[in-house]
């Protein structure tokens, strides 16, 4: 029998849910075992559990075959645990190194008490830590034990199930179960600290608190926060059984009044149409609970008034916080004002149901995915009308004659944008209209990411210079849509950008040309012999050297290595290829004919296609020529040093495309023995293509317009785990 049940109830959090379990398993202390349970997740959450069981048999998992909610799911794992204590972890928190040997150490110093409360610490998307504010009611609760009526200040602590551990055996005897509904801690924690015999306390943070940038329950606006009404109606039930209980209905009584009213002061909690509802029902509740001679005192006294004396109360608190929320206001209007005009106009007429509106990198042109989900647009649907949003006119010149377009910044970009009810685009949008309700934004991204992405900047300062997260992430909460070509991407971007979108399995259009065996003429244009090998050398930016650019390689010494019949292509990332990069001596030797200078083709895809072969370092575009099924070389010998300053998402030197070289001379040998292109090269780059590239099946695009633009089914579209439905359902987590 082990020392800890840790049940765990999992719904849509796959992005955090690998962190917590490890947390658990990583435990010193390893008396225990997790009950899992799989609430009918529509994410990957069930195959993760499945992945942790597999390799650990104190991982036990409960599959449900329908969703039943937080409460009766942890009701679900009761049934399953065996332990001497049951702890409830929420699957997107995560114990802090030592918790569980301190929590036993307390146990057995306090003799096996029916509740231990500890300490936790809210841990924010942003980077940020704050401990528990009312740290210091575990501080002076002392060593010995005690009752709720003997310390009733414990009671002041968050009343929420996941800061303590219950002796099993009290749970069972008393009956406790978790009702359904939001606030289903309420109905458990003060029936449980009421009844206890023995509590005791730990002045120890055991773990920390997801705050969640979006995605957190409570933080949904939603009417089911009427709930909190259910919940203290089962309290008082509750009293009503245990009448030794009764002399705690006054304090009850006034907690039920604080935790409705912060309820409905919560901006992101009710629906501004239903708050008067609430506060009616909340006054009236309070009215039928309240005990018999009791003193109202203090706020919960507005709810013996009037809804309007509320507000009224509420509007002088507001107007009374200071010079700097009236700065932000006139901030706000006058940000408002720079809105209106002409988008503004055209945004009271209706959307036009054809019409896409596309932009590339920053509209630099016909590109990448936009560009792939154009021209399958223009196959599959020509009803369908495209406008590219490029950045000026040059940019515009070198479009195709056909393709119509506009100029960012201007009055026409913005009329395009107001009436569009598509907009397809790889980087986040900026200096668009306000989103328009109906609109659906696709987000295709620039390549599956190895590096730290988004809101996983805040604790790399050197790779977040000059990058606004905050900015970045109020741009993503436009996003519907975004597209993922593996589930591994998917968990990136979700943990990357902590946003409302949903995540579209459809593979990456801009690749459909590499899966499908497309043909290019970059050999042809360059005047490379048909027997060379060709070579691509793709290096990617540097965050910890301005501009970016490092010469990891000596190109000229490289290509003289690769000897006769070879062909040695460099494409540069695009931001150090805009620098100094070039007049480093790549100009000089593309000019001598040393090397060929890739870095200004357009179209990527149309260079991978030319090359037989791929050296890169730590560049995105590793995912994408996996797809070729042709020789990868990984150039690491800073490895450590991009890791501690941008941060990856995994070891690429543990989980290789192709062989992995530390320097020049290991390269030049590599390329030298032919192992570059062996058995061990093959193997190591079909693991990394069915991992990396699950989704890839040459289809992307023709995903895209059929399930996302002409919402339609398609056979043979990518289905998350339990989905049936055809057209954007069967593509999309909600």
């Amino acid at each position: 029998m082990p020392r800890f049940s840790v049940i765990v109830p999992c719904y849509r959090v796959q992005a955090y849910l690998r962190e917590c379990l490890d947390s658990v398993l990583s435990q010193s202390y390893r008396d225990l075992e997790v009950i899992a349970v799989d609430d009918r997740s529509p994410d990957d959450c069930g195959a993760i559990l499945d992945e942790y069981a597999a390799r650990d048999p104190r991982v036990k998992v409960l599959h449900l075959p329908e969703n039943v909610g937080l409460g009766r799911a942890r009701n679900a794992g009761l049934p399953h645990a065996t332990g001497d204590y049951l702890f409830f972890l929420d699957s997107d928190d995560t114990l802090t190194p030592g918790a569980l040997a301190a929590i036993a150490d307390r146990l057995a110093e306090s003799g096996d008490v029916d509740v231990l409360v500890f300490d936790y610490a809210r841990t924010y998307w942003w980077g940020g830590t704050r401990r528990n504010a009312l740290a210091e009611v575990l501080a002076q609760a002392g060593p010995d034990t005690f009752t709720a009526a003997g310390y009733p200040r414990i009671l002041d602590l968050l009343m929420v199930v996941w800061n303590k551990v219950y002796w099993r055996e009290f749970v069972a005897a008393q009956g406790f179960a978790f009702p359904p509904g939001y606030y289903e801690d309420t109905p458990w924690t003060f029936p449980v600290m009421l009844s206890a015999g023995r509590i005791a306390a730990l002045d120890r943070i055991c773990l920390n608190y997801r705050q969640r940038r979006q995605g957190n329950i409570l933080s949904t606006t939603s009417r089911k926060h009427f709930d909190v009404h259910d919940q203290y109606e089962r309290v008082f039930a509750f009293l009503d059984e245990h009448p030794e209980l009764g002399s705690w209905r006054p304090y009850l009584h006034r907690k039920m009044g604080e935790h409705c009213l912060d309820v409905l002061a919560k901006p992101d909690r009710l629906p501004p149409a239903d708050k008067a509802e609430f506060f009616r029902r909340t006054a009236e509740l309070f009215a039928r609970l309240k005990p018999e001679g009791a003193q109202v005192e203090g706020e919960v006294a507005l709810l013996e008034g009037s809804w309007a004396a509320y507000r009224l109360r509420r509007q002088a608190a507001r107007a009374g916080r200071g010079a700097a929320r009236r700065a932000g206001a006139v901030r706000r209007v006058a940000a408002g004002r720079a809105r209106t005009g002409w988008a503004a106009l055209h945004a009271r007429r209706p959307l036009d149901p054809e019409l896409v509106v596309y932009s590339a990198s920053g509209h630099r042109g016909l590109l990448g995915d936009p560009a792939a989900v154009h021209r399958a647009a223009l196959r599959i649907a020509p009803r369908l009308r495209g406008v590219w949003v490029v950045r000026d006119a040059e940019t515009a010149a070198g479009l195709p004659p056909d393709v119509e377009h506009v100029i960012a910044g201007t009055r026409r970009c913005a009329e395009v944008m107001a009436r569009a009810t598509f907009l397809v685009n790889d980087v986040p949008w900026t200096g668009v209209p306000a989103k328009r309700p109906g609109s659906v934004h696709i987000h295709t991204h620039q390549g599956t990411p190895l590096k730290y992405l988004g809101a996983d900047l805040l604790d790399k300062p050197g790779a977040r210079l000059g990058v606004d997260v905050p900015q970045l992430l109020r741009r993503a909460d436009r996003w519907d849509h975004s597209l993922v070509a593996s589930r591994y991407a998917e968990l990136v971007y979700e943990r990357a950008y902590p946003c409302h979108f949903a995540s579209a399995r459809t593979g990456s259009p801009r690749n459909d040309v590499l899966v499908n065996g497309g043909s290019s003429d970059f050999r042809a244009r360059h005047g490379i012999p048909d027997d060379h090998t060709v070579v691509l050398y793709a290096p990617t930016r540097r965050d910890y050297r301005r501009g970016g650019h490092v010469d990891r390689i000596d190109v000229a010494r490289l290509a003289a290595d690769l000897g006769e019949g070879h062909t040695l292509v460099v494409r540069l990332h695009p931001a150090p290829a805009a620098g100094p990069a070039r007049g480093l001596g790549l100009a000089e030797l593309a000019r001598r004919g040393a090397v060929l200078d890739a870095s200004d083709e357009p179209d990527l895809a149309g260079v991978l296609l030319a090359a037989d072969a791929l050296i890169t370092d730590y560049s995105s575009v590793m995912f994408d020529y996996a797809n070729l099924d042709r020789p990868i070389v990984i150039h690491a010998d800073d490895w450590d040093v991009l890791r501690g300053t941008r941060g990856v998402y995994f070891d690429l030197t543990a989980e290789p495309p192709g062989h992995v070289t530390r320097s020049q001379r290991e390269l030049a040998q590599l390329f030298g023995s032919g192992r570059w292109r062996d058995e061990e090269s093959a193997r190591l780059r079909s693991r990394f293509r069915s991992r990396y590239c699950e989704f890839e099946d040459g289809r992307a695009a023709e995903r895209v317009v059929r399930t996302l633009l002409l919402d339609e089914p398609m056979p043979g579209a990518v289905r998350l785990p339990g989905q049936t439905a055809a057209g954007r359902g069967a593509l999309t987590s909600a």
